[in-house]
């Protein structure tokens, strides 16, 4: 069974997590969940999910808001370094920050894990592992770009939340889907969601 970490973090664009949370779970993923004190606020603002401390009752509250079963869905603390997703040996390879906040991306360029989320993308880089980060910041600064740029060369799939529009969308579920589905598409995950060019 596929194992992926799904990490949210301060960035506008909530939507975009939840959607790829709720995508992967129709077709039977497990996901170890992270998310940053910062993606907590986010969610309450945009899409009024107010999450509970405890990661049981996390799951099961997101369960309930994605409509979703909870059965593969685990949550961490990010101060919990016993979690598996902290460790190589854990044998997860497959980790995707969505959204991704500037903060948090220059942190993991930096190497710096002061918490969980931050270590678990380190593990991912060390172990050479797949690392899927989707920024959402607009304008972006040279650092911002010099990070993007680093993660890049080690390897870092960088899939900015920027939807297309020649598929013609007619709604913001549409739009968020286009940036999902990429996402789906570079953990080579064919859900029958995605709108092909040409098709």
């Amino acid at each position: 069974m596929k194992q992926i970490v799904v990490s949210m973090t301060g960035a506008s664009g909530a939507a975009y997590g939840l959607r790829l949370i709720q995508r992967l779970a129709a077709v039977g993923v497990k996901q170890h969940l992270l998310f940053s004190d910062a993606a907590r606020v986010v969610l309450k603002q945009e899409v009024d999910l107010c999450l509970p401390d405890e990661p049981a009752q996390l799951v099961q509250a997101l369960a309930k808001h994605l409509n979703i079963s909870s059965e593969l869905l685990k949550s961490y603390h990010l101060s919990d370094w016993f979690s598996p997703v902290a460790s190589g040996s854990a044998g997860i390879r497959h980790m995707v920050v969505i959204p991704c906040s500037m903060g948090s991306l220059a942190r993991i360029a930096g190497g710096i894990s002061d918490n969980l989320l931050e270590r678990a993308a380190d593990v991912m880089l060390k172990e050479r592992g797949h690392l899927i980060l989707v920024p959402r910041e607009t304008p972006l600064s040279s650092i911002h770009l010099e990070h993007m740029l680093k993660l890049s060369h080690m390897g870092v799939d960088m899939i900015p939340a920027m939807p297309g529009f020649y598929h013609r969308p007619e709604s913001v579920d549409e739009l968020v889907n286009f940036v999902v589905d990429r996402v789906m598409d570079h953990l080579d995950i064919d859900d029958g969601g995605s709108k092909r060019w040409g098709a």
